[in-house]
């Protein structure tokens, strides 16, 4: 709890310096209601997939999934061909756009399932299979678009999905909010929620348990794998085609959000909550950093240094290696007493 408590306390913190510092370096239009509703239109797709990492990592045995973002390409351009071949946008752009999303939908569900026997049945490691994937997935969607942009156009539906507004505040981000709320429900009050957890802290004693590992294990790379089909519907919202080689950075930074929302590399513990503040203040950042006038370059060196810190942290006791005279109590496991609540 007091983990769970300080993660939550941290990166509530770490937004608010965020919008604090950025309001003073930009003269208060950081905090413009435009410039918030431009950020939060930017995250969903993003925070959709490193949910899914959240969920790999969350199984254990070195659990992740590198294929993410590769399946949301390939989701969209794959649903984009495949509607398009029978549906025009143009004439009928409520059905183009339901169909596309089922569509793109049932795809990402089956690229996960396919990750999770892989890794179920056939025992590859996780980041060797969703690598191999990765590459399949990237791959067949330059086949069969050639290695061009796939258009998509701008149906109503798919539209307002991408750009409008419901009470000021992006669609897409409430659709993400809610998705996000539904996964963190189903981890807390289902028992997939503990049997993932618990094949992440102690995989013996859930095999002992009689837990369905395997049935565990593809539900999560499905239901993954069905969020990146999510986050492909909503790329393909927010523009009007799709590419194989959209958001190429997008793995490291849905890594580096999961890592700094808590979330254990060995399994066994994750957050929701903590990923979403998490993929909030990597958007807060980066929006400063387009303030400051960097480039992607810049930024992408920024992710990975950043990545590399919070692993570190993580895996050592930094306070202790910095203040040896701290160090005696952290490992002898004794907790410094709390006035607090």
């Amino acid at each position: 709890m007091q983990r769970t408590s300080g993660q939550l306390a941290m990166l509530a913190a770490i937004n608010i310096l965020l919008l604090i510092v950025g309001a003073a370096i930009s003269g208060g239009s950081f905090l413009s209601i435009f410039n918030l509703q431009s950020m939060a239109s930017q995250l969903p797709e993003i925070g959709l997939l490193a949910i899914g990492v959240m969920l790999a990592m969350c199984a254990g045995n070195g659990g992740i999934d590198l294929s993410g973002i590769a399946l949301a390409n390939m989701s969209g351009v794959l649903s984009a061909v495949i509607v398009s071949s029978f549906l025009s946008s143009g004439e009928n752009d409520l059905a183009f756009s339901l169909a596309f999303i089922v569509v793109a939908l049932a795809i990402g569900f089956s690229g996960g399932l396919i990750n999770g026997i892989l890794i179920a049945r056939l025992n590859i490691t996780p980041i060797l299979c969703t690598l191999g994937t990765q590459m399949a997935f990237t791959g067949l969607a330059v086949v069969v678009s050639g290695g061009r942009a796939v258009m998509v156009g701008s149906p109503d539906l798919l539209s307002r999905i991408g750009n409008d507004m419901l009470l000021a505040v992006p669609i897409s981000f409430l659709i993400f909010i809610v998705v996000a709320a539904v996964i963190a429900a189903a981890l807390k009050y289902t028992p997939y929620g503990l049997w993932l957890m618990l094949m992440g802290t102690n995989p013996k004693a859930a095999i002992y348990a009689g837990f369905p590992k395997n049935g565990v294990l593809m539900a999560t790379y499905a239901i993954s794998g069905t969020l990146s089909g999510l986050a492909g519907v909503i790329i393909a919202a927010r523009n009007v085609n799709v590419k194989f080689d959209y958001g190429s950075s997008y793995l490291l930074i849905a890594i580096l959000i999961v890592v700094m929302a808590g979330v254990k590399p060995e399994g066994g513990y994750g957050r929701v909550v903590c990923v979403v503040l998490s993929a909030v203040a990597l958007q807060l950042m980066s929006s400063l950093l387009n303030f400051g006038g960097l480039s992607n370059f810049v930024r992408d060196f920024a992710w990975g240094l950043l990545l590399l810190t919070f692993l570190a942290v993580g895996r050592y006791d930094v306070v202790g290696f910095v203040f040896p005279g701290n160090r005696r109590r952290v490992d002898t496991g004794v907790k410094p007493s709390s006035t607090g609540t």
